[in-house]
């Protein structure tokens, strides 16, 4: 039996055991940019933020989960190198000194995305909508135009 690896008891006592419950964080330890700030549930707020990017015919489409955000929240700008720019704020919750927290889990604070656009981009014709806490963000190409061909008689 001792040459049995126990799968069930000890959960997280070693770090060979790849059962283990315990989550490794390899940047736990690195120091943050002060820019960064701290880590903190304050601070953390939504850096993970999730964007899809697809390409069309016709569009760059780009597609933000934020859930519980208001459009009121979220800006979405451009810039003149072609930057596209989605940031936002969720609050913190007010807390009251009567309540108990058993689980924070829920991120807040602010976000920031960028992302260098082609130059077959309509920078004037970006639109944005949101709903249902998704952010979607159209960004239309430039027409290719396909050059006219003309078939060309062999003589001879």
């Amino acid at each position: 039996m001792a040459m049995i690896p126990s799968f069930f008891g000890n959960r997280g006592s070693s770090i060979f055991d790849p059962f283990s419950l315990d989550v490794w964080d390899p940047f736990k330890d690195f120091p943050l940019p002060s820019s960064l700030g701290t880590r903190s549930p304050e601070t953390s707020a939504l850096v993970n933020t999730r964007i899809d990017w697809k390409e069309t015919p016709e569009a760059h489409v780009f597609k933000a989960d934020l859930p519980g955000l208001k459009k009121e929240e979220v800006k979405v700008e451009v810039e003149d190198d072609r930057v596209l720019q989605i940031s936002g704020e969720r609050k913190t919750e007010k807390e009251d000194k009567n309540d108990t927290w058993h689980c924070v889990e829920r991120s807040s604070g602010k976000f920031s995305r960028r992302f260098r656009l082609p130059e077959n981009v309509k920078m004037d014709q970006v639109k944005a909508s949101m709903e249902n806490g998704v952010l979607t963000v159209t960004v239309p190409k430039v027409e290719v135009k396909k050059p006219d061909v003309k078939a060309i008689e062999i003589s001879g």
